[in-house]
């Protein structure tokens, strides 16, 4: 029997294969990593930028860039929980995982994926503060509150993914085994498994929905605020620069929920399996590397900062002529 060749639960002489995209051919290897390698280092220059111009800029010490570089930091730690280990894959054809770097692996990239969520929640409650009631903004969202509102979402999302990884760990697996994905995706892991893995299925699809669509509530009642907010405003000019400082939070929530999206249609859709695996790549990816874009492109004030940063002046010179 198949359940025979399994090591007990949390055997940690389990070694886990990851296969990639199983229909990949050879000879696409080297682009695919130059490309995957390319966004990599987009990301971690573009977060990294936005986090130095932020706190070097004291015009920027305000809630709304507090929180933006939470979220800057988030994407550097979500991006290089996976990207590494694929691009070496990619390069050099390493496909194994020891068990405990497989389910440390699993973990942070679920957390920093509920971090993302609750964080761009703050930053909704922010701009709700900041339109809705200008005149307590300085009360509600004081230097305390927001570290207790950020230290919230990271620790929550810290704390989450928990019982989803230790259940899961307790599933037996063949001494080799064999996941089909790019990284340790808790289905792909569950899947992996010789035990029943109805219950862990059941499990992840429940924590995903509560991590997706709670948040997303939460956001979309915020904006429902600030719209409503916002057309009571007589001024044409006052209803745009409103709409203005909530257009680059918009198209953030926009982006990471199109992954979402993306990702979910390619699991449950009757697609090949590489679709689901491209899919969930596409999700670890996308919103971290086009965030750094949205903020410099349509912030001013960033883009602003990052300017005054990178640019090197010729100091004047003093000598009379």
């Amino acid at each position: 029997m198949e359940a025979a060749a399994c090591n007990g639960s949390g055997d940690s002489q389990t070694i886990f294969y990851l296969m990639g995209i199983p229909s990949l051919q050879q000879s696409l290897f080297l682009p695919i990593f130059f490309t995957f390698l390319l966004l990599y280092l987009l990301i971690l220059v573009g977060n990294t930028l936005i986090l130095v111009a932020v706190v070097a800029e004291p015009s920027l010490h305000k809630p709304m860039y507090f929180f933006l570089i939470n979220l800057s930091a988030l994407d550097i730690l979500f991006t290089t929980t996976t990207v590494p280990k694929l691009l070496s894959l990619l390069l050099l054809g390493d496909h194994f995982l020891s068990l405990p770097a497989c389910f440390l692996q699993m973990y942070l990239f679920h957390s920093f994926s509920c971090s993302e969520a609750f964080i761009l929640v703050v930053m909704a409650y922010d701009r709700y503060v900041a339109i809705c009631r200008p005149l307590h903004c300085s009360v509600h969202m004081t230097p305390q509150t927001n570290a207790a509102l950020a230290a919230s979402a990271w620790i929550t999302a810290l704390i989450l993914p928990i019982p989803a990884v230790v259940q899961t760990s307790q599933m037996a697996f063949e001494s080799i085994t064999y996941i089909y994905h790019c990284f340790c995706d808790h289905l792909a892991v569950v899947q992996a498994s010789c035990s029943d893995t109805s219950p862990q299925t059941l499990m992840g699809f429940c924590i995903a929905m509560v991590v997706s669509f709670l948040p997303l509530l939460l956001v979309l009642l915020s904006y429902a605020h600030i719209l409503a907010s916002v057309l009571r405003i007589r001024s044409r000019e006052g209803r745009s620069k409103a709409f203005s400082t909530c257009s680059s939070h918009l198209l953030v929530v926009g982006t990471y929920y199109s992954s979402i999206a993306i990702s979910y249609v390619a699991y449950r859709a009757n697609l090949p399996l590489d679709f689901h695996i491209l899919g969930n790549v596409v999700y670890a990816i996308l919103t971290p590397v086009l965030n750094p874009l949205i903020y410099t492109l349509r912030n001013k004030d960033v883009k602003a900062a990052i300017t005054k940063m990178t640019s090197h002046q010729e100091p004047k010179s003093t000598r009379k002529p």
